[in-house]
């Protein structure tokens, strides 16, 4: 990674449509340069995609959460499968799995605090591997939508 290659990232990611042309002109390169050099970032995995984001609030689901769930016994086999299990309902943002006194950090979004409920009781916790799940309601979240790399020292 090299500064045109940083800035390539940091340009990309705030804002993903940008074309290859626009790209080129804002980074004072040539079009071939960023668009060699973007193939080269995607071969590599470091652009692993493309994602629009989107008002949760305009969609129907102002009312976000942290939900923290520890799941007994504990075991690979157990973590994964629950894991798959949660991210697949319609509430899941984004599923951590975590060290520490939880095994997991579910992040939901949906339209009030009775859904929020419901979803705890009706979907985490009907499970019988969750022995614990604690709930945090989001006030404000605020993403960092630019990742640079850290340079090495």
């Amino acid at each position: 990674m090299d500064e045109l290659d940083t800035a390539i990232l940091e340009s990309l990611q705030a804002d993903g449509r940008r074309s290859n042309r626009d790209l080129a002109a804002a980074l004072g390169v040539a079009p071939s340069t960023t668009l060699e050099r973007v193939r080269a970032l995607r071969a590599r995995g470091v652009l692993t995609g493309v994602h629009a984001s989107v008002d949760l609030a305009k969609l129907g689901r102002p009312v976000q959460a942290m939900v923290t769930v520890r799941l007994r016994p504990q075991s690979r086999q157990i973590i994964q499968e629950f894991r798959d299990f949660v991210l697949q309902l319609p509430q899941t943002l984004q599923v951590f799995v975590t060290t520490g006194t939880e095994d997991l950090l579910v992040h939901v979004a949906v339209p009030s605090t009775e859904a929020l409920r419901d979803f705890v009781l009706d979907s985490v916790t009907k499970r019988r591997e969750v022995a614990g799940v604690r709930t945090d309601v989001v006030f404000d979240h605020l993403e960092n939508h630019v990742v640079a790399p850290i340079p090495r020292a």
